[in-house]
């Protein structure tokens, strides 16, 4: 299902028509809804880039919204991974900015004087060196509404179609039987959504055995 699809599906079930802003409104909060209720690979990025001499702060890509694994990286290709922290333990450990060495931790420290937009990580102890970094981290893939076409229109449509009708009934201000309906039509969707994201693709049938289900 692309976007124009969406539309014209949404717009027959509702009876009614929305303007693009409104539509492109509903359908992008539909999109965070899913996203944030599970985890799914496209929504997995990563970056390799530099950490700086003797700057313990590490700023973090456009989309940000949280981490999945930081390593530091030497010149042979050998992965050190960094251990996820509180900023007061690496205050604590590490609390002059001229402790120096290559980083073991990091936490999420926030946005900065300097980049004010952007969340920045903290790392223990600061970067003795330039060193190479490859962050993986989550954040929210292209919206349909840009590309006209996405992972979820392309495999999960039922999802999206339905966390999309939420948001259209609501903003219909459609009565409670309607927004029920569509509710729990979308948390069945939901449902098998999360035993992809969050179930199948967690697992392998040679570690994990093949799903079953109990003979009765």
């Amino acid at each position: 299902m692309n976007y124009t699809q969406l539309k014209t599906a949404v717009e027959d079930y509702c009876e009614n028509t929305f303007t693009n802003v409104d539509f492109a409104t509903m359908t992008q909060l539909a999109e965070q809804k899913i996203f944030n209720s599970v985890q799914l690979p496209v929504s997995r990025q990563n970056v390799t880039g530099l950490l700086t001499a003797n700057n313990k702060y590490l700023t973090l890509p456009t989309g940000f919204l949280s981490v999945f694994s930081l390593a530091v990286v030497d010149t042979l290709g050998m992965y050190s991974y960094l251990l996820n922290k509180d900023v007061n333990f690496i205050r604590e450990a590490y609390p002059s900015p001229s402790d120096l060495g290559t980083p073991k931790y990091y936490a999420i420290f926030g946005p900065d004087n300097t980049t004010p937009l952007y969340t920045t990580l903290i790392l223990g102890p600061t970067p003795s060196a330039a060193l190479t970094a490859e962050l993986h981290y989550s954040a929210y893939p292209t919206s349909i509404v840009v590309n006209g076409t996405s992972w979820l229109g392309d495999n999960f449509d039922s999802a999206l179609f339905n966390a999309t009708m939420v948001e259209a009934i609501r903003f219909m201000k459609g009565e409670d039987d309607m927004v029920k309906l569509y509710a729990d039509a979308y948390k069945q969707s939901l449902t098998l959504i999360k035993n992809l994201g969050d179930g199948k693709l967690r697992q392998d049938a040679y570690r994990s055995g093949q799903v079953r289900t109990q003979v009765i």
